[in-house]
């Protein structure tokens, strides 16, 4: 066994292994963000809790997992990204059996906290882990790769989750996370080489406190904002508080990093313009891109009749088309400018969610196919060359943080994105009602039409800091700066 390791490690497939290794834990760490959701209504129905509670399901693994985003960088710097990485993948693992053997719901609730810290250290030091394993001029096909782990788990979530909840119980989508887990781990305890960071500094806990704040009570606010039981709606006297203090806690924590040597997110990386402008990016396309996620399946579920099981089938094709185009545009981009293609991806994108604002009671099955389609094009153009171009001109060392300031972006844009989408939808539902005499699934089939509407102008939003960059590379062109103008 010994040898064979040795040989591995030795191997110049050794890079190849790793990246398996990191995209079954990726997998696993993206399903559980989604799978969730149609197991719900069994959770509920099982423990006798309303939604008011079991909204705290996915909340409370989105909160931890949002937290140690930021962190694990810090850790696997100093206690080595080998441990760190093992750490998160036993964690998530404990939390999956935990959660899949739950008595009670606050039990169920803990465990997923356990899980969601997992899956912030695995989800933060996995990009640190591929890019540090792969030379510049392979990372794009690498991380392609990468992304198809990712694509692979948000589309076979629903699919696996609607399953498992008709075929067996709820405890099964917990449960499957345990053998995978388990394979992950025996991975990187045989194959991994450790390797740590050279810098030697104290935690942040000025803003890691900040952190814990900002994070947990925006998210919680969102949600709070949007529940059913909550009739105060955005006026909630506990919706404004959390709003409020979250907000000081932030402003709190962008002046403690500016003025922090030794930062826990590393801010100032946004001042790196790849860097930066990717991540203004990923803002706008995270808000318009996951708010359209989450109103697509609950149209065709509650607007056409469709099971959870068969909503759930139609992104399986989506994410295999996303996954495939992942890999190729990041092989792409040895050849084609990566802004490029990320403009590609996103002009389909807007396109894809243009036609499905336009999505009525009578549209077909093959018509919901052919949108999404476009979608999983868009996506898979999109994700893997921003990423390439955003962490090219920073060092090994910045990874880490690279990946934890990209995963908190995404979280957060995401959250909100659902808040406003529900918003603007519970606002035309209204509207409509009051205006038109129309079935009521014809008022909430339009009433997300038209939130779909305002996703489509934030995914073309998501475009403009692109046009910024290629405009004033056309400016610098003739003037002979030649060097930089092919950088993108």
């Amino acid at each position: 066994m010994a040898t064979l390791r040795t040989h591995i490690r030795q191997s110049n497939g050794y890079k190849w292994w790793i990246l398996g290794m990191i995209m079954l834990g990726t997998f696993m760490a993206v399903l559980d963000v989604t799978v969730v959701n149609v197991g719900l209504p069994a959770i509920m129905s099982s423990f006798k809790i309303g939604i008011s509670t079991a909204e705290w399901v996915i909340t409370a693994y989105m909160i931890t997992m949002t937290v140690m985003l930021p962190s694990a960088g810090w850790f696997a710097d100093r206690f080595g990204n080998k441990r760190v990485y093992i750490l998160g993948m036993v964690l998530f693992t404990l939390g999956s059996w935990l959660c899949g053997k739950s008595p009670s719901d606050g039990f169920l609730i803990a465990s997923r906290a356990l899980q969601g810290l997992g899956s912030g250290i695995i989800q933060a030091l996995g990009l640190a882990i591929v890019t540090r394993e792969f030379k510049p001029e392979e990372r794009g096909l690498a991380l392609g790769l990468w992304s198809m782990a990712a694509a692979a788990s948000i589309s076979f979530g629903p699919l696996l989750g609607g399953y498992l909840v008709d075929a067996y119980s709820w405890h099964k989508i917990f449960d499957v996370n345990v053998p995978v887990g388990l394979l992950a781990v025996l991975l990187s305890v045989f194959i991994q080489k450790e390797w740590r960071g050279d810098m030697r500094h104290p935690f942040d806990w000025k803003g890691f406190a900040a952190i814990v704040l900002f994070m947990p009570l925006t998210i919680f606010a969102l949600a709070r904002g949007n529940s059913a039981t909550n009739h105060e709606g955005w006026a909630s006297p506990t919706v404004i508080a959390c709003f409020a203090v979250a907000a000081a806690a932030f402003a709190f924590f962008i002046v403690t990093e500016l003025r922090n040597p030794t930062p826990l997110l590393q801010i100032r990386l946004l001042g790196e313009r790849n860097f930066g402008i990717s991540m203004g990016v990923l803002t706008l396309f995270a808000v318009g891109m996951l708010g359209g996620t989450y109103l697509l399946p609950l149209y065709m579920q509650r607007g056409l009749g469709y099971t959870a099981l068969m909503a759930g089938s139609v992104f399986l094709p989506v994410g295999l088309i996303q996954g495939v185009l992942s890999a190729v545009s990041g092989y792409l981009t040895r050849y084609v400018k990566p802004l490029l293609l990320a403009a590609a991806g996103i002009l389909l994108l807007a396109t894809s969610f243009w036609l499905a604002s336009r999505f009525t009671l009578h549209t077909t099955h093959r018509h919901i196919l052919f949108v999404l389609y476009i979608r999983g094009l868009g996506m898979g153009l999109t994700f893997a060359p921003l990423n390439f171009f955003s962490l090219r001109n920073l060092t090994q060392h910045d990874m880490a943080a690279a990946a934890g300031i990209s995963n908190s972006i995404k979280q957060l844009a995401g959250s909100v994105g659902i808040a406003i989408l529900t918003a603007v939808y519970s606002a035309r539902t209204a509207f409509h009602a009051a205006h038109e005499t129309v079935s009521a699934s014809q008022t909430y089939v339009e009433g997300v039409t038209d939130a779909l509407g305002v996703v489509t102008w934030l995914t073309l939003a998501a475009g403009l800091p692109l046009l910024w960059v290629f405009r004033k590379k056309r400016k610098k062109t003739p003037a002979g700066n030649q060097r930089e103008a092919g950088e993108s």
